[in-house]
């Protein structure tokens, strides 16, 4: 079966990070940092796991490249060595590493011939998994944590109201 990286696919790649200064608009940098009572992420950490992220789907894709369906496992930050130093981060330079990886993706997705956007890598949820259904899965991830961002943000405004 021949999978193609759809029109919308490449659309949402290329605005979806655009709703994060809609996002942000009128918000403190001390919002942005708080942490719910839950002690769950905050809208910064969950930037910064984007950000980490990209990074990540980047390596996941150039394996796809070369390898013969690798095997890909789950992504969890808390086993992530890189994560500590990039959730310490300042906002704006998360920020800007974000829309930096997001280029790169972009321009190596464009890049890609049909044959390429049909090798595949291996999630041990939902198996085996072509580069195209990947792209899909990754924009999914992120516009959960969008979503997410835009909770904490209005969690954090209640909570500075007080």
């Amino acid at each position: 079966m021949i999978f193609m990286i759809g029109e919308s696919t490449l659309l949402r790649l290329e605005t979806q990070l655009e709703v994060i200064p809609v996002l942000l608009s009128g918000t403190t940098p001390e919002a942005v940092l708080i942490r719910p009572r839950s002690g769950k992420w905050s809208a910064h950490e969950n930037l910064a796991h984007l950000a980490r992220h990209h990074e990540v789907f980047l390596d996941r894709l150039n394996r796809m490249l070369v390898e013969n369906t690798p095997e890909l496992g789950r992504y969890h930050a808390e086993d992530d060595s890189a994560w500590p130093e990039l959730s310490c981060l300042p906002t704006d330079e998360v920020l800007n590493r974000l829309r930096t990886l997001r280029a790169e993706i972009i321009h190596l997705i464009n890049r890609l011939s049909e044959e390429e956007t049909n090798r595949a890598g291996i999630h041990p949820l939902f198996g085996e998994m072509s580069l195209s259904r990947w792209i899909e899965f990754f924009l999914l991830h992120e516009a959960h944590h969008l979503y997410v961002v835009m909770i904490r943000l209005g969690e954090a405004r209640i909570s500075l109201a007080k």
